[in-house]
């Protein structure tokens, strides 16, 4: 649908000035100095008709490089998944388009039965027994998280994987400033968090561990273990940030034993753009639910034994009484989740674990032309959809090469690991054909030479 911008007339001009007893726009302003009014012509282009202007910003949109035209290998956090096409005939709909918070639920019924399933599915695939109904994005869900920890135990010290996303450690920092909270950062060993380090570090002045899961590396880390340190020291609580698609397959974190699991799920019907919408979700134990930033929303029954839904434990009050809240978050992404449910739904169990796999299997056969065709694969544990090649030559510098021949090239490691010059994170998705994987593994070759 296309919406139409109607300028104002002279006529109108003129009638506003009238109802509000002004002769003149320049009387208007007159209150304010002439000394700091603007008295020249901005330069800005002359004024084109609608079709010229339709025709003008259509070129410069074409000057994007789009997912339709270019071969994507890019992740770090944001993935070129199938998206099914319900998708957005769903959210498109006006009901759930032009929603806000679902307060009065005698007329928000389909929003907060959206709502629910969302939190339902999250639940399942996290192994968690409580799920709000989202969050910003994985970022601030993670922080969310630490700031809990802190607050439920008391304590001010947290242990953050260097393995975690960058992006999503530097949000933790921010947070974690504003309540005073440290944060100690575990490093890693081939791709993995060091688990010497991170034994070293816990004592009983930590509130709590942060481990991705799958990690920034695309590996596997071992929850077992890390829970079997944790366990170790009580009040410690165990937070996991986890890609939601990757659980389709992976034994989820709550068998691990984990306190607060979180994550995004751009994964789930969301497209990869510049830097948003995403849809970050927060699950936890029973134990902290009355604790979880954001809407909870809850299944119950009307006086008529008719299945309903409702906002429940938590008012919005709460989270805006200053430094007694919960949480400054007070929104959340109410469509994305929806987007997320819908493409879970589609896509189904079975079909999720099925396109989990796929990722699996396609990154595992891209790992092995990379190295019959001579190139470096740095770390050789269990991984999920992402691994690391390591180059002699700069990645920016390959990416320019690679996308000359239509195709997105991996995310440069060097940019938040400077240890790790040359090495580049591809990701493969299950869209991800074999004549595209062949084609992007000669080119690397090629370039690397």
């Amino acid at each position: 649908m296309e919406f139409r911008y109607l300028p104002m007339t002279e006529t109108d001009k003129k009638e506003m000035l009238q109802t509000i007893g002004v002769s003149s726009t320049d009387e208007l302003f007159s209150d304010i100095p002439s000394s700091v009014r603007f008295q020249g012509e901005l330069n800005l282009k002359k004024p084109a008709n609608e079709y010229e202007l339709k025709k003008e910003l259509t070129e410069m949109a074409n000057k994007n490089a789009s997912l339709r035209q270019y071969t994507s290998f890019l992740g770090a956090g944001v993935y070129d998944h199938f998206i099914p096409s319900v998708v957005d005939h769903v959210i498109s709909r006006s009901e759930f388009y032009t929603a806000y918070t679902p307060y009065q639920p005698e007329i928000s019924q389909g929003e907060l039965q959206a709502i629910f399933e969302f939190q339902t599915m999250i639940s399942e695939l996290t192994g968690m027994p409580v799920a709000n109904s989202s969050m910003y994005d994985g970022g601030t869900s993670l922080a969310e998280a630490v700031n809990l920890s802190a607050a439920q135990t008391r304590r001010k010290k947290v242990l953050v994987s260097q393995a975690v996303h960058p992006e999503s450690r530097a949000v933790i920092e921010t947070y974690a400033r504003g309540q005073n909270v440290e944060i100690v950062e575990i490093g890693l060993k081939n791709g993995l968090t060091d688990l010497e380090h991170l034994e070293q570090e816990l004592d009983d002045t930590i509130a709590g561990v942060v481990i991705q899961y799958p990690n920034f590396f695309g590996q596997i880390e071992p929850l077992h273990k890390v829970e079997e340190l944790i366990k170790q020291q009580k009040k410690t609580m165990f937070i996991v940030s986890s890609n939601p698609l990757a659980l389709g397959y992976l034994t989820p974190p709550g068998e691990f034993g984990a306190d607060i699991v979180v994550g995004d799920t751009q994964v789930f019907g969301i497209a990869g753009q510049f830097g948003g919408p995403h849809c970050g979700y927060f699950a936890t134990t029973e134990k902290l639910m009355r604790k979880v930033p954001g809407r909870l929303v809850g299944q119950t029954k009307d006086e008529d034994g008719v299945r309903g839904f409702v906002l429940t434990l938590q008012a919005r009050e709460q989270h805006i009484r200053r430094d007694k809240a919960t949480s400054n978050i007070c929104s959340n992404q109410a469509l994305n989740a929806l987007a997320s449910s819908v493409a879970m739904s589609s896509i189904g169990k079975h079909g999720l674990r099925k396109m989990a796999t796929l990722n699996m299997q396609k990154a595992r056969y891209a790992i092995a032309q990379c190295n019959a065709a001579g190139l470096e694969v740095v770390y050789e544990n269990s991984s999920f959809n992402e691994f690391v090649v390591k180059f002699s030559e700069s990645v920016p510098a390959i990416n320019d090469k690679l996308f000359e021949k239509g195709i997105i090239g991996g995310y440069d490691l060097e940019r938040h690991y400077p240890e790790l010059t040359g090495h580049m994170l591809i990701a493969v998705t299950e869209i991800r054909t074999k004549e595209e994987i062949d084609t992007f593994v000669k080119e690397l070759g090629d370039i690397n030479g």
